[in-house]
């Protein structure tokens, strides 16, 4: 994945997206381990020597672990459904970054103290949003992007990425058993009923 020929390609679409009233969508999909992140930190220094750049981490604006844990339901879909509030975020970001609203007032996450307190950012009409998350092409969100990537990276890849990175979870044998429960059945269901490597605008295989 040559990082200079994404930015180009991105610019490209910019350019000649018809919707010049209001900020451009991108979509940063994938897997967790997949290097999502990194391809947005990336993305933000290359591109912001062109344009305006805005970053929205999907992962700010989860909700507060009573509203997805112990919850009732499998463990699998309280992380695809429940994570985040989807109808919130559907009205207070990708609809109101449609209507070319500026000023987003979002709940972002405090996890130190397991809060959501609402902020407002701006978001400049001739600007890039580029936006990071898992499930970021689930029905509700899919049609509001102008362009979306699937970062795609083998799963012994990311398996291993993740057991190393979440130690926050506990010891290897706690991090794969959490993963084993929610995450990855929650990962299967994506990929089975979306199909976000296939109807991804571009698919870029991991960065190391």
């Amino acid at each position: 994945m040559d990082i200079h020929e994404i930015k180009e390609e991105i610019l490209n679409q910019f350019h000649d997206c018809p919707n010049k009233n209001r900020a451009y969508l991108l979509g940063i999909d994938g897997l967790s381990g997949a290097g999502k992140t990194t391809l947005v930190n990336q993305l933000e220094s290359e591109l912001s020597n062109s344009c305006n750049v805005v970053v929205i981490h999907m992962d700010d604006h989860i909700v507060e672990r009573k509203e997805r844990y112990h919850t009732g339901y499998e463990e699998w879909y309280e992380y695809y459904f429940l994570q985040w509030n989807i109808d919130l975020l559907t009205e207070e970001l990708f609809k109101k970054v449609e209507q070319n609203d500026t000023n987003l007032t979002l709940p972002f996450y405090e996890k130190s103290v397991d809060q959501v307190a609402n902020k407002t950012i701006f978001i400049n009409p001739n600007s890039i949003i580029l936006m990071e998350g898992i499930f970021l092409q689930r029905k509700e969100w899919k049609s509001y992007f102008d362009y979306t990537i699937f970062v795609d990276c083998p799963r012994e890849k990311r398996y291993e990425r993740v057991l190393k990175r979440d130690k926050y979870i506990g010891d290897r044998q706690a991090i794969q058993d959490k993963y084993i429960r929610r995450y990855w059945p929650g990962e299967r269901y994506y990929l089975e009923n979306e199909d976000p490597v296939n109807t991804a605008d571009k698919v870029c295989t991991c960065i190391e």
